[in-house]
């Protein structure tokens, strides 16, 4: 089953993590694909701790989600990861199951957002997916199908002409970008 709208969202981005949890919030997770893409393919693995200009980045943008989203619980990590392997993780994962997907995309917000967990490091995937609800069987072997479907989902995401993220597109081709306020997400799924 195609969910009729389309979120594009990265695990590194606090304002795609403020957005994946308004739209649980507000009972619409369900109505999405969820579509994990890289918005910045360059970070490292391991995660390296971020200073300097970058880390003041880093707090800036957790303090603007703070704003937006007020009772958001979230910390500031030491850095920020490459997400490829939890993207690709999550392909396997919503291939296979969809709730047993989407309960792992949550973690992984949760896991890097609140807990500073490097979400690129194999093992941390591993315990996530086994947190979700998965036992190390279902795990599945990230295989070039699923690299495949993560390559597809970064091109749509590029052919929608927007950098950012989130950016959900709605089934007429609608889009909404940012972490919109509530009233403006409500009005965008009526």
């Amino acid at each position: 089953m195609t969910s009729p709208y389309t979120l594009y969202s990265d695990f590194n981005c606090p304002f795609c993590y403020a957005m994946h949890e308004r739209l649980h919030g507000l009972q619409f997770i369900g109505h999405c694909e969820w579509r994990g893409v890289q918005h910045a393919p360059q970070l490292p693995r391991p995660m390296k701790p971020w200073q300097g200009s970058l880390g003041a980045e880093l707090r800036h943008e957790v303090t603007v989600v703070q704003r937006l989203a007020p009772g958001l619980p979230i910390a500031l990590p030491s850095g920020k990861p490459n997400t490829r392997p939890a993207i690709e993780q999550a392909v396997v994962l919503l291939r296979c199951d969809r709730s047993h997907g989407m309960a792992f995309v949550r973690e992984t917000y949760r896991a890097f957002w609140c807990e500073g967990r490097d979400i690129s490091d194999p093992a941390v995937l591993r315990q996530l997916v086994e947190q979700g609800g998965g036992s190390p069987e279902s795990i599945g072997t990230i295989d070039d199908e699923s690299r495949q479907v993560a390559q597809e989902w970064e091109a749509a995401w590029h052919a929608t002409g927007q950098a950012g993220v989130p950016l959900i597109v709605s089934p007429e081709g609608d889009l909404l970008v940012g972490c919109a306020p509530l009233e403006e997400v409500r009005r965008f799924f009526a």
